[in-house]
């Protein structure tokens, strides 16, 4: 199947589910990075699923009474592509993407009224792009100054994005194989990780390795900032100032995840600089290595997605009742969630175009969402205790722990995407 296909289809499903009316979609703008220097661009993943386009200042229309799928685009331009790099133009949105009609951005003042006039609902979602705000925002007034003309335009405006995360949820086979190549690359770089590893080191030689790792393997690059956090700098969750010599003590606990073809992977493990725990870590790492195991057998379809954090919680509540971090009766800890206060976040997100990926949790009524074969979520429990923490034996404090792995919601059960990374 063609990738150009696989949009089509897309398109054509979210047409269907619209029903009547016509879409509004606008990519993400260029976002700088200091003076005159911009950031590698990543197209709004919304806007990619749907279209595939993956280049700046572009509007997409989907028009579900006309199926149609209109495109504006930068135009063509010899020298602005010598210094920025090569554009589509309308010309290529149609012959290489599968619009129906294509024109260039400059046009969409004059040609967007007509396209969206003859439609009762106008759906867009505001708060996303505050260009495309007062783009919709303009066009909605303009259409209720126009008393004279008997087709005024949409009379409601709805928010897709429900629909479309609801898609994006449910991967189809061709983003479960990116993902795949993301979770391969991604285990890559934690092995090469594991074998530099070494006391005396600093974090950043650590995260260069891994960052070079995953360009050397065909990724676009990391998905997210690559953590490595040694020593207590592994109870902050999202350290980043990667500056800290790597002690003979320590652990390491290393996040890191790539980008395949707009996809993530996102993967933790926690290991000793020298190859062995003291019985402090062990004791810890072990709780959060059961944690997970049993969050892992907890994915499985039609289970509530909140299934594994549940049985996460009880391994972790266990593990700290006996070795000394917290005290009581477990009955009272457990109603109380006690164990949050070393167990910082859930245990899952859904993983997909962006890291943290769209998608509700809760379905309709307010009840945790069921799982269904094609969804991908992180499992990723995690243990912290704070070198300041009060109350707890000394020899626990500054010690973070996080064990993450990307599984696949089978027809049978849970398929961990990123095993080949050791733990």
């Amino acid at each position: 199947m063609s990738r150009s296909s696989v949009f089509a289809r897309r398109r054509a499903r979210f047409l269907h589910e619209m029903g009547e009316g016509v879409a509004l979609l606008f990519t993400t703008p260029k976002a700088a990075s200091g003076y005159d220097v911009r950031y590698r661009y990543r197209p709004d993943p919304d806007f990619f699923y749907l279209t595939g386009f993956t280049e700046p200042e572009a509007v997409a229309v989907l028009d579900a009474d006309r199926v149609t799928f209109t495109l504006f685009v930068r135009p063509r331009d010899r020298t602005k592509e010598t210094w920025e790099g090569r554009r589509s133009g309308p010309e290529g949105a149609m012959r290489d993407y599968g619009a129906d009609h294509a024109y260039t951005v400059a046009e969409l003042p004059k040609r967007l009224p007509d396209l969206v006039r003859r439609a009762r609902v106008l759906h867009y979602a505001f708060g996303g792009h505050a260009d495309g705000d007062s783009v919709v925002a303009g066009l909605l007034g303009r259409f209720r100054r126009d008393a004279r003309n008997p087709k005024r335009g949409p009379v409601t405006v709805k928010d897709p994005t429900d629909l479309l995360h609801a898609m994006r949820l449910v991967k189809g086979p061709e983003e479960i194989a990116l993902m795949e190549r993301a979770a391969a690359i991604a285990a890559a770089a934690h092995r090469e990780a594991r074998r530099l590893v070494k006391p005396g080191l600093f974090e950043y030689e650590l995260e260069a390795a891994i960052d070079r790792r995953f360009r050397a393997m065909g990724a676009s690059g990391p998905a997210y900032t690559t953590i490595v956090a040694s020593g207590e700098n592994a109870t902050i969750l999202h350290y980043a100032e990667g500056r800290r010599r790597i002690g003979a003590g320590d652990l390491v606990l290393v996040d890191a995840g790539c980008d395949v073809e707009g996809y993530a992977s996102d993967v933790t493990r926690t290991f000793p600089a020298t190859g062995r725990f003291t019985r402090p870590q062990k004791r810890l790492y072990g709780a959060v290595l059961a944690a997970q195991r049993a969050a892992i057998a907890a994915v499985k379809p039609g289970a509530r997605w909140d299934a594994p954090h549940e049985a996460a919680q009880e391994i972790l509540l266990d593990a700290l009742l006996e070795y000394g971090l917290l005290h009581g009766s477990r009955a009272t800890l457990k109603k109380k969630n006690a164990v949050q206060r070393f167990a910082l976040h859930h245990t899952s997100h859904w993983l997909g175009l962006d890291v943290h990926d769209r998608g509700r949790y809760p379905d309709e009524a307010g009840a945790p969402r069921k799982l269904e074969p094609g969804m991908v979520l992180t499992v990723e429990p995690g243990l912290y205790v704070r070198a300041d923490e009060k109350g707890v034996p000394k020899e626990y404090r500054g010690l973070g722990i996080r064990i993450e792995d990307d599984v696949l919601v089978t027809e049978s059960g849970a398929r961990v995407l990123t095993e080949g990374a050791p733990k």
